[in-house]
């Protein structure tokens, strides 16, 4: 099954339209995560784990979606991905360990080949 996938297509080609109707706002969008994620003195890895702990806290199915696919195109282990989220858990409590759960099954999907 593949949600994950299905969620981030959607919302990708809902966004290519957003960004016609916004391009200048959608284009700063754009710039703004090219500047949060680069490497700097925290490598992306590691921006990219922070924003799956916020992702998850604020349970957005699209924001896992497309950061577990940067996650699993880094690289992370389903370790190092998994003790991000148990901090996600102890900020959230029962809501974010529901959203930690379903970020394992998009790790699982996207780790797929």
């Amino acid at each position: 099954m593949a949600k994950f996938k299905d969620v981030t297509r959607n919302i990708s080609e809902n966004l290519s339209h957003l960004s016609k109707n916004i391009p200048d706002v959608m284009g700063q969008f754009s710039g703004l995560v090219a500047a949060g994620t680069k490497d700097g003195a925290l490598d992306k890895k590691t921006k990219e784990l922070i924003a799956i702990g916020i992702a998850v806290a604020n349970r957005c199915d699209g924001c896992i979606g497309f950061h577990t696919k940067a996650l699993v195109d880094l690289g992370v282990t389903e370790q190092e991905l998994s003790e991000a989220l148990g901090v996600a858990v102890f900020m959230g409590g029962g809501p974010s360990a529901m959203y930690a759960a379903e970020t394992i099954s998009a790790f699982k999907e996207y780790s797929e080949k």
